[in-house]
C-alpha cells in the first residue's frame, strides 16, 4: 500500500521533501491503522447484527410530513441508534439541528429553572458555554447556578475537585467527551465511567449528561454503557456516516428521554411527534456505514499526527496513542501558520477547493476563527475539515475524513503549505 500512496502523492504539485516525509509517516502509522481496522471490524459487525435483527423494509425509509404521527421508520431508527450507543431509548430528529441545541435542551429539561448545572470537565466549548452562562439569555446568566470543575492544561482531571462540586447536589452534571478548543486530552470511556461513578456515589439524584460529539464508534463502548443518564451527539458527525443531511440525537434512560422530548416539543406530545421528512433514508444509511467511516477518520488522524510530528510540531494525540474522538490537535505556534494550514487543506477538499479561508467572527466564539471545509453536507465534521481560534497557543484542530487516501493527500497539502517547524 505504501508504494501506491507514494504514486498517488506524485500526482500532485507537492514538494518532494514533504512527500518523502508523508510516505515515512504512512509507514509509521501502519501499525496504528491495523488497530483501527480491528476495532472497526467489531463495531461494524455489531451494527450489522442490530440492523439485521430490526427488520427494516423499504417502507421504513419513506419519511413523514406534517406532525409526524405514527412515523414507524423514525421509531425503528431511534431504537437501532439507542442500541448502538448503549442506551434504553433515543430521540433523533431533524428538528434538532445541532449537537449544541440538543445539549442545551437536555440540560434545560433535566435541570429545570432552578437546579444547579455542574460542568465536570472544565470549561465547555465556546458556543455551549455561551448558551449555558455567558449570554444574557443563557440558562444560567452570569454564572448563577452554574459551576465548573477546573481541568488544567496537560493534567488529569481532578477527581477530588469533582467530588467536592458534586457534594452540592447539582441537578445536572455535564461531561464533555471531546476537548473542544481546550488544551486538555479528550475523555475516554474509562474516565467517563469514573466520573459517572463519582456522581452516583456523591449525588445519586444528579442527572449525568455526556456530550458524545466526535466520539461515537471510536471505542468499543459508549457512555450509556457506563451509566450516563443522557448521551448527546450530532448526526452530521460520526453517527451520520457522512450521509445524514441534518439532525442530532439524545439517548439515555426512557424517563430522561421523554422529559427532554416534552421540553423540545410539548408536554403531553413528547416523542410522538416530529416528522422525519426526506431525511430518514440518509440517516439509516449513514448509521449503517458509520463504524467504517469513523475508522477512516481515525486512520487519517494517525497519519496527520505522524506527519506533523516529523515536521517538528507538537501533536496531541500522538500517532499510535489511544484515541477517544476523531480530532487531532496540532500546535502550529503562529497565526500565519494557522492560515497557511487552512489554505493548504482547502485546496484538496471536494467542494470549494478554490476558496481561500479567511479568519472571521463565528457566532458563539469570542475570538476570530479560521476554518477549512469543503463538505457535501454543510458543517459535516465527519467529512475532513479543520478549524482554529486565532489565539494562543495557535493550535489547529483537524477532524474527520471519510477516506484515508483523500485524507493523506489533503493533509500532505496542508503540511506543504506550513513547512517545517
Amino acid at each position: 500500500m505504501i508504494d501506491q500512496l507514494r504514486a498517488a502523492l506524485a500526482l500532485f504539485d507537492l514538494p518532494g521533501d514533504i512527500v518523502g516525509r508523508a510516505v515515512e509517516a504512512c509507514e509509521t502509522a501502519a501499525p496504528s491503522w491495523a488497530v483501527r481496522e480491528a476495532n472497526a471490524v467489531q463495531l461494524a459487525a455489531r451494527t450489522v447484527k442490530v440492523f439485521s435483527e430490526a427488520g427494516i423494509t423499504d417502507a421504513h425509509l419513506q419519511g413523514t410530513v406534517g406532525y409526524g404521527y405514527h412515523d414507524f421508520g423514525r421509531e425503528a431508527y431511534e431504537a437501532i441508534l439507542a442500541q448502538l450507543v448503549d442506551s434504553e431509548a433515543a430521540l433523533a430528529r431533524v428538528q434538532l439541528v445541532s449537537g449544541t441545541q440538543a445539549i442545551v435542551a437536555s440540560i434545560a429539561a433535566l435541570a429545570g429553572a432552578e437546579g444547579t448545572i455542574c460542568s465536570l470537565t472544565g470549561k465547555p466549548y465556546d458556543t455551549l458555554r455561551l448558551a449555558l452562562t455567558d449570554h444574557p439569555r443563557a440558562l444560567r446568566p452570569r454564572g448563577e447556578g452554574y459551576v465548573e470543575v477546573a481541568w488544567a492544561p496537560g493534567r488529569a482531571l481532578d477527581e477530588g475537585a469533582a467530588a467536592a462540586a458534586l457534594s452540592a447536589k447539582p441537578a445536572v452534571a455535564f461531561i464533555q467527551r471531546s476537548r473542544g478548543y481546550a488544551p486538555r486530552p479528550s475523555a475516554s470511556i474509562e474516565e467517563i465511567a469514573r466520573l459517572v461513578a463519582l456522581c452516583k456515589r456523591h449525588s445519586p439524584s444528579t442527572a449525568v449528561i455526556v456530550d458524545n460529539c466526535y466520539g461515537e464508534f471510536v471505542e468499543p463502548r459508549e457512555p450509556g454503557a457506563v451509566g450516563a443518564d443522557v448521551v448527546v451527539g450530532s448526526l452530521i458527525k460520526n453517527p451520520g456516516g457522512g450521509m445524514a443531511t441534518t439532525g442530532a440525537y439524545v439517548a439515555g434512560t426512557r424517563e430522561a428521554i421523554e422529559r427532554i422530548a416534552e421540553y423540545v416539543f410539548a408536554p403531553g406530545l413528547g416523542s410522538r411527534i416530529g416528522p422525519s421528512l426526506e431525511a430518514v433514508r440518509s440517516m439509516y444509511a449513514g448509521l449503517h456505514r458509520a463504524p467504517r467511516t469513523v475508522a477512516e477518520s481515525l486512520k487519517t488522524m494517525d497519519f496527520a499526527a505522524a506527519l506533523f510530528a516529523r515536521l517538528g510540531y507538537d501533536v496531541d494525540p500522538k500517532c499510535g496513542d489511544d484515541r477517544t474522538d476523531i480530532i487531532q490537535a496540532i500546535r502550529l505556534g503562529s497565526r500565519d501558520k494557522l492560515e497557511r494550514f487552512a489554505h493548504g487543506l482547502q485546496r484538496m477538499l471536494p467542494v470549494n477547493p478554490r476558496a481561500r479561508p479567511e479568519p472571521g467572527p463565528v457566532p458563539g466564539y469570542a475570538d476570530p476563527v479560521i476554518m477549512a471545509g469543503g463538505a457535501f453536507i454543510t458543517g459535516s465534521t465527519i467529512e475532513l475539515s479543520c478549524d482554529a481560534p486565532l489565539r494562543e497557543p495557535f493550535e489547529v484542530y483537524l477532524q474527520g475524513g471519510m477516506d484515508l487516501v483523500h485524507g493523506i493527500i489533503a493533509v500532505t497539502s496542508a503540511a506543504a503549505a506550513v513547512g517545517v517547524a
